[in-house]
């Protein structure tokens, strides 16, 4: 069984809905006190890499640029097969991540990514 990915803010509210959740950013997110934060996991080795994350900046026209570091990133990454085994048991996984910006985070790559992996591993 491969599980349904989510990505949400961690600064939104917890909802037992989010299943496994997982905070995928290198760095922890200001404001939020670590047992208010209702994880499972910080799995920090599968956010980009420090260098990756300061060239984007945040900055619109960089997004395209960032996703194709960060999954070169990930297909780099060891621990990605690791990750893989140890979720494939959970029926819905929410990555946290803690940037404003929904559309162009780092999550959503790792989200595609992760389910492109889970269907390759079921063919």
């Amino acid at each position: 069984m491969n599980p349904k990915i989510f990505i949400k803010r961690i600064y939104e509210d917890f909802d037992e809905k989010d299943g496994y959740r997982v905070l995928v950013d290198r760095l922890w997110p200001r404001g939020v006190k670590k047992e208010d934060a209702h994880l499972n996991e910080w799995a920090k080795d599968l956010a980009p890499s420090t260098e990756a994350r300061i060239e984007f900046g945040h900055i619109p026209e960089h997004w395209n640029t960032f996703k194709q570091r960060y999954n070169k990133e990930l297909d780099a990454n060891d621990q990605i097969a690791h990750y893989l085994e140890k979720w494939e048991e959970q029926s819905s996984i929410t990555l946290l991540y803690a940037a404003k910006d929904t559309i162009r985070t780092h999550a959503l790559v790792l989200q595609e990514y992760l389910e492109k992996a889970y269907g390759a591993r079921k063919e």
